[in-house]
């Protein structure tokens, strides 16, 4: 079964984990990757979700943090603050600083994104093919309040959500680069080949949202042949990882299940969904989508393949062992 899924960092990247235990050998699977939160660092590219997927699935990730390289060390970070090197807010390990290096490297040589994520796959060999959404430069950008001056401007969501951890309030969201890109051709092909398309339970706005916002990705969502199954990020009315609250309220989504199946929308209608997933405590109503409530927790691989099971039998596709039932809502 060939199985494409839309995912973000952290959370799309244990979402993948239970995908590979779900389809076991028979699954053939394509994840297309958010690249809004990429940027240059101290002359280096850094593309924090791709990392954190390919080391995630490739073994080489800090378990405990979910980001980042196991056993890593920060003497690099430390002489860069000892120059005085701006900015200081964002720490590159010793053992991920090889990463950018190869990656710009071959950026600057003239590689487009996407082969140079393959030639990085070849070391770490996650079992999914990791595809950008686009090979063009997109940076997702927050306008906020200084919280120094009261200044209204424009930040880098890194520069925001990790130095501000989201606390100023995000009065809109812009990605810059995106009217000049173009969906990266792995990622279009990945979606029209589909069995399944899979939104994982990543930031609606910031992940996903920045995906389908790339130019012809949304339109080749639209013209899928397979059906698309999201699994909701909220649970019981809050994220269950990182601050997507702030990135909701900013876009004046309601913060819950059904508040971001509305959002996506049915396919029918203009929107994403085939099939939604909330969880087994919540409920929603979305015109035109079929929704099931199951346990949506993603506690080991084996809860979060339940997950994907689940999103397999509503999708009704078939083909990833027994499904995991639940109650349709």
């Amino acid at each position: 079964m060939k199985v494409t899924v839309l995912v973000g960092g952290v959370g799309g990247a244990r979402f993948l984990q239970g995908v590979l235990a779900a389809l076991g050998e028979q699954g053939d699977v394509s994840a297309v990757v958010n690249v809004g939160d990429d940027l240059w660092l101290h002359g280096l590219r850094v593309c924090p979700d791709l990392d954190t997927c390919m080391y995630t699935l490739g073994g080489g990730i800090d378990t405990g943090k979910g980001w980042g390289r196991a056993d890593e060390t920060w003497s690099v970070k430390a002489e860069l603050e000892a120059y005085g090197a701006d900015p200081t807010w964002f720490g590159l390990g010793d053992r991920d600083v090889a990463t950018h290096l190869v990656r710009t490297r071959m950026l600057r040589a003239g590689y487009p994104l996407s082969q140079v994520t393959e030639a990085l796959c070849n070391r770490w060999r996650p079992g999914v093919a990791l595809i950008p959404a686009s090979d063009d430069r997109i940076e997702t950008h927050v306008v906020i309040d200084d919280p120094d001056s009261g200044e209204r401007k424009a930040v880098h969501f890194q520069e925001w959500w990790v130095r501000h951890r989201a606390v100023p309030p995000a009065h809109g969201f812009a990605s810059v680069g995106r009217d000049q890109a173009t969906a990266c051709p792995a990622a279009l092909t990945a979606i029209a080949e589909a069995d399944l398309v899979l939104l994982a339970p990543s930031n609606p706005v910031v992940s996903v949202g920045t995906i389908v916002d790339v130019p012809g990705l949304r339109a080749a969502l639209a013209a899928a042949p397979a059906p698309v199954v999201g699994i909701s990020p909220i649970i019981d009315g809050r994220a269950v990882r990182g601050m997507a609250e702030a990135c909701l309220d900013a876009v004046g989504v309601e913060v819950s299940a059904e508040g971001v199946g509305r959002h996506y929308g049915a396919r029918s209608t203009g929107g994403l969904l085939d099939g939604w997933l909330v969880h087994e405590t919540d409920s929603a109503e979305i015109p035109g989508v079929a929704v099931r409530s199951v346990p949506l927790l993603m506690t080991d691989p084996e809860a979060t393949a339940a997950m994907v099971r689940a999103a397999i039998d509503l999708a009704g596709v078939g083909g990833a062992g027994a499904a995991t039932g639940g109650a349709d809502v």
